[in-house]
């Protein structure tokens, strides 16, 4: 960003572009300030009419007045930078001092004087306020540094990658225990031959009792004989 100085058009253009907004800027404060003012003399029931007729005699008179100063702050501000060969603050503070100074010149050294001081006083304090804007505006802002604190055993400047689902700080899952499964010759080559064995289910405990039939108990023989 530029400095005030730096920003501003060329010389010669200069003068124009200040006029320009100098007249501007004294047309609209002045129809500002002389229509609520047109408007608080007026009497009742036309204060509307005594405010726009207060603001066509007097807006344009206080825009060119605003022109005339802000043509010869630039005329002279322009003098300065030729005779100087530079730009900086000082330059606008003589050209507002001279300014002051020249327009009331008629009314004689002392009220010139006072004048010149005046106007050298109030382009200083514009210029340091603008100086003092463009420092703050353009000041690094002194904002705490966010560090991340390195993942042990990843290189640094990589990023670590998780799962889907999994968020960093969080236990993974523990993965399920496989079902045991039978050996591929027991699969394929033992249901070929039928020599597979299926695997019995295994029994539960307390919950089902198996009888089992003794098949070595002697069977009672039948007699025929007659007692």
């Amino acid at each position: 960003m530029g400095t005030p100085e730096t920003s501003r058009e060329p010389c010669p253009d200069r003068i124009l572009d200040d006029i320009g907004g100098a007249f501007g800027m004294g047309a609209v404060g002045g129809s500002a300030f002389h229509f609520i003012k047109g408007i608080y003399n007026s009497p009742k029931g036309e204060r509307l009419v005594g405010g726009s007729q207060a603001v066509r005699m007097n807006a344009p008179r206080v825009g060119g007045s605003f022109a005339v100063w802000g043509g010869l702050f630039s005329a002279f501000d322009c003098t300065m930078v030729y005779v100087r060969q530079k730009e900086d603050p000082w330059n606008s503070i003589i050209s507002g001092a001279a300014t002051g100074g020249f327009l009331q010149m008629r009314q004689g050294f002392g009220v010139a004087s006072r004048s010149a001081i005046f106007g050298g006083v109030l382009l200083a304090l514009i210029e340091g306020a603008g100086i003092m804007l463009n420092k703050v505006v353009t000041a690094p802002q002194n904002l705490p540094m966010m560090t991340e604190e390195p993942v042990p055993g990843m290189a640094p400047g990589s990023f670590p990658l998780y799962p889907a689902g999994q968020f960093p700080g969080m236990t993974p899952p523990t993965p399920p225990a496989p079902e045991p499964s039978s050996s591929g010759s027991s699969s394929w080559f033992g249901g070929l031959f039928g020599g597979g064995k299926k695997q019995e289910p295994a029994a539960s405990s307390g919950s089902k009792t198996e009888i089992l039939e003794n098949f070595d108990a002697p069977t009672p023989m039948p007699t025929f004989e007659y007692k």
